[in-house]
C-alpha cells in the first residue's frame, strides 16, 4: 500500500512511495507526530538520479523488517534535496562539520523540534569497513534516545549553537581589485593538473565556473596562462569519458584524474553551464572543438531533457537495464569490442576501437569501455567517423535500442535558467534559432507556471503542475540571468522586465540591508534551524554570487544605482574568498571581471532587428569578448530598453554605441571596429 509520498510530484519521493516505511514529505504535520509519539526523526534526504539512493532504499527502505523497526521508533521523513535546498544545506552543514564529510543520501537523526544529533550518509545492509548496518544504528539511536535522552539534547542543542554562529560578516567588504584577481588565478595555477588539465586529483568535477572566470580574465588582461588552462581543461573533458562521445553531454563527474570514468547520471545544470562554457571558448579562440561540444551539448539538452511543456527535466540517471533486469550504473554507455563489431562489422569496429580508445581488458568494468577521444597520431577517415550512415551515427541508434536510463521529469527554475542562458546565447553565435526558441520556450514556461502574480518564483513544476516549494536566492538569481542573456539575444525588452522584478525580490527579502550580506532563503520563508547562507560555487553558481552576476548585468542594461551598489557589496565575499579558495569561487570571480571592466553596455540601434547591417552589428557585439558585456538590440524609437534611449542612427545607416556607465564612445557603422571595440 502506497505511503504518504504518492500524493507528492517530486520524482524522487515518488520513487519511495512504495516502500514499506511510512514516509512522511517534509511538513509541521511530520515533527507534530514526533512530539505526539515522543520519537526521532530520521530524516533522509536524496535526488532522484542519486546512484547511492538507489542502493540504500533497494537494501534498507524495501526491507520489511528494516521498515517495521523504523516505524515504530522514528518518525521517517524523506526530502528531495533539489526541491528543498535549504532543508538539504542546513542539514549538509551540521553532517560535514560533525563527519568531515557529506554526501547523499544524508542520513540525519533529529529531536522533534528539528535539531540534529547524529549524522551519516550511506549506511549498509550489514556491517562493513568499520560501518554499523542501518539496522544497528536504528537500534543503537533508539536505545540513545531512550536511556540517554539528556545526553542526546545537549548534543542537539550545541550542534544548533555552533550553526547559529556560522554567520557570514563579508558582505560589506569592497568588491575584488586587480590585486585580488591575480591572487586568485596564481592561486588557481598552484591547484592546477598540467598533465591532465582540471584542478585536484580524483574525483575530478567539470571547474565549469573557474573556466568562465578564466576565459574572462583573459579577456580583460591578456593573461595567457589564464587562457590555456581554460582551453585545455575544456579539451582533456571534451576529449574523455565523461563526454558523451555519441550523444553529446557530459556526466556529473570523473571518478579518475584522466576523466576516463564517470559517474554516468547527466545533470541539466552541468550541461548548462558547460554548454554555455564552450560557447564563450569558441568565441574566444575560434576552436572547432569547442563549437563542436557546444552544439552537440545543446542539442543533448533539447533532444533528452526537453519536456513536453517546454521547460528542460533535471537529469538522467546513471543506472540503466543491462539487458537481464539487472540496473547497473554506466549500462546505456559503455561498450566492449565484440557489441562493436555486432554493430559494425570488422573492418569498421576496428576503427571505432582505435578511435576511441576501447581495449579488450576494457577501461571501465567487465571487460567494457567508457568511450573517449584519445590523443593519438593516428590520421582518421572524419566521413567514415561522424559522416551520414557513420560510425557514431550507427553506434548512437544501436546505443537507443538499449532500455534507457531513468529521467528525472521535474523542471527546476534555478536550471532552467542556466539553460535559457546558455542555449539562447548557443543559438545566437552559431546560427541556430531553433536553440534560441528553446530558450524562449522555456522562459514562457517559468513565467507562466513558476511565477505568480507578484512575481515571486516557485522551485519546481512537474507535468506543467506548480510544486508547492518557494524559490531559494539561486532560483530568484539564475532565472534573472537567463533572461537578461534572453533580452540580449532577442531584442524584446520583456525578459529585462521579468528580470527587473526577480531582482526586485531579491533586495528586499535576500539582502541584509545593513551589509549588503545574501541569504538562501527569503526573510517570509519557513523557519529552519538556521537560515541558510553559502556563497562558496558547489554544482552550480551560489545564488549569492549567481545573483551578484544579475544585479550587475540588470544595472549595466538599466542604469540602476542601487542594483549596481547591490551586485558590488555583494562581491565584497568574493574579495575575501578568492585569493584563499579560488575553486570554490568561480562564478564570483567571473562576476568581478565583469565590475572592473565595467561591465560594458553595447547599444545596437537599427530600422529593424531583421535588417541585414542592424543584424550584422548585433551579431558581433554578442560576439564581443569583453567580461560581461550587455547588449541592447532595437529601434531608436524603441522604450524597452533604456541603453537605447537618445541613440540615434548614423547618417541613416544602424549603429552600435560601446558604453560603461551610460557614458559613450563615438558610434560606429562598421563590425570589425565594433568587434575590435569589444576584443572580438
Amino acid at each position: 500500500m502506497p505511503n504518504r509520498l504518492a500524493h507528492e510530484t517530486s520524482p524522487y519521493l515518488l520513487q519511495h512511495a512504495d516502500n514499506p516505511v511510512d514516509w512522511w514529505p517534509w511538513s509541521d504535520e511530520a515533527f507534530a507526530e514526533a512530539r505526539e509519539r515522543n520519537v526521532p526523526v530520521l530524516l533522509s534526504v536524496g535526488y532522484a538520479s542519486c546512484h547511492w539512493c538507489h542502493v540504500m532504499a533497494h537494501e534498507s527502505f524495501e526491507d520489511q523488517a528494516t521498515a517495521d523497526y523504523l516505524n515504530a521508533h522514528f518518525v521517517g521523513v524523506k526530502v528531495d534535496r533539489e526541491e528543498r535546498p535549504d532543508v538539504d544545506a542546513v542539514y549538509m552543514e551540521a553532517v560535514q562539520a560533525a563527519t568531515g564529510q557529506g554526501g547523499w543520501p544524508m542520513t540525519v537523526f533529529l529531536t522533534p523540534d528539528a535539531e540534529p544529533f547524529y549524522f551519516g550518509t550511506y549506511f549498509p545492509p550489514e556491517p562493513r569497513q568499520g560501518m554499523p548496518s542501518f539496522r544497528q544504528l536504528l537500534q543503537g539511536v533508539h536505545q540513545a534516545w531512550d536511556e540517554r535522552r539528556d545526553e542526546v539534547a545537549e548534543v542537539a542543542g550545541k550542534i544548533v549553537r555552533d550553526l547559529a554562529g556560522r554567520e557570514i560578516s563579508y558582505g560589506d567588504a569592497q568588491p575584488p581589485g586587480d590585486e585580488q584577481q591575480s591572487q586568485a588565478l596564481l592561486g588557481l595555477t598552484r591547484e592546477y593538473d598540467p598533465q591532465r588539465g582540471g584542478f585536484g586529483g580524483a574525483p575530478k568535477f567539470p571547474p565549469s565556473m573557474v573556466i568562465e572566470f578564466l576565459l574572462r580574465h583573459h579577456a580583460r588582461t591578456g593573461a595567457e596562462g589564464a587562457l590555456q588552462m581554460a582551453r585545455d581543461t575544456a579539451e582533456r573533458m571534451a576529449r574523455g569519458g565523461i563526454y558523451d562521445q555519441l550523444g553529446g553531454g557530459f556526466a556529473r563527474y570523473s571518478v579518475d584524474r584522466d576523466w576516463v570514468v564517470p559517474h554516468f547520471e547527466k545533470m541539466l545544470y552541468d550541461n548548462a553551464l558547460l554548454c554555455r562554457v564552450y560557447a564563450h571558448l569558441w568565441r574566444s579562440t575560434g576552436s572547432e572543438l569547442a563549437r563542436r561540444v557546444a552544439l552537440e551539448t545543446a542539442d543533448f539538452m533539447v533532444r533528452e531533457l526537453r519536456t513536453p511543456e517546454g521547460g528542460f527535466a533535471s537529469a538522467l540517471d546513471a543506472d540503466s537495464d543491462d539487458g537481464s533486469g539487472k540496473h547497473v550504473e554506466g549500462a546505456y554507455y559503455v561498450w566492449t569490442p565484440a557489441q562493436l563489431r555486432e554493430v559494425l562489422g570488422e573492418q569498421d569496429a576496428e576503427l571505432a576501437v582505435r578511435y576511441f580508445g576501447v581495449t579488450e581488458e576494457g577501461t571501465f568494468e567487465e571487460g567494457a569501455s567508457v568511450l573517449q577521444l584519445p590523443q593519438q597520431d593516428e590520421v582518421f577517415d572524419a566521413d567514415r567517423i561522424a559522416g551520414p550512415g557513420g560510425i557514431k551515427e550507427r553506434l548512437l541508434a544501436a546505443r537507443g535500442a538499449r532500455p534507457a536510463p531513468g529521467r528525472d521529469d521535474k523542471v527546476v527554475a534555478a536550471w532552467n535558467g542556466l539553460a535559457i542562458a546558455a542555449l539562447a546565447e548557443t543559438g545566437a553565435y552559431f546560427d541556430r534559432p531553433d536553440l534560441t526558441e528553446a530558450a524562449v520556450a522555456a522562459a514562457d514556461l517559468l513565467v507562466r507556471v513558476h511565477l505568480d502574480d507578484h512575481a515571486r518564483i516557485a522551485r519546481t513544476s512537474k507535468d506543467g503542475r506548480v510544486g508547492g516549494n518557494a524559490g531559494v536566492l539561486e532560483d530568484y538569481a539564475d532565472v534573472a540571468e537567463g533572461f537578461l542573456a534572453l533580452a540580449s539575444v532577442t531584442g524584446e525588452g520583456v525578459w529585462l522586465e521579468f528580470a527587473g522584478l526577480l531582482l526586485d525580490h531579491v533586495l528586499a527579502r535576500f539582502a541584509d540591508p545593513e551589509s549588503g550580506a545574501l541569504y538562501d532563503t527569503a526573510s517570509d520563508a519557513e523557519r529552519l534551524i538556521r537560515r541558510p547562507q553559502d556563497p562558496t560555487d558547489n554544482a552550480v553558481p551560489s545564488g549569492w554570487t549567481a545573483a551578484a552576476g544579475a544585479l550587475l548585468g540588470y544595472a549595466a542594461q538599466t542604469g540602476s544605482a542601487p542594483h549596481r551598489t547591490a551586485a558590488e557589496r555583494a562581491l565584497g565575499v568574493v574579495r575575501a574568498l578568492g585569493p584563499r579558495v579560488p575553486r570554490f569561487v568561480g562564478w564570483g570571480l567571473a562576476v568581478a571581471e565583469a565590475a572592473l571592466d565595467g561591465p560594458r553596455e553595447v547599444a545596437v540601434v537599427g530600422p529593424a532587428l531583421d535588417d541585414p547591417a542592424t543584424t550584422a552589428l548585433h551579431r558581433t557585439a554578442l560576439l564581443g569578448t569583453a567580461p560581461g558585456a550587455v547588449v541592447a538590440a532595437g529601434t531608436p524609437e524603441s522604450d524597452e530598453f533604456p541603453l537605447l534611449a537618445d541613440r540615434p542612427l548614423v547618417g541613416g545607416e544602424p549603429a552600435a554605441y560601446v558604453c560603461r556607465n551610460f557614458t559613450c564612445d563615438v558610434p560606429t557603422t562598421d563590425p570589425d571596429r565594433l568587434s575590435a571595440a569589444l576584443g572580438g
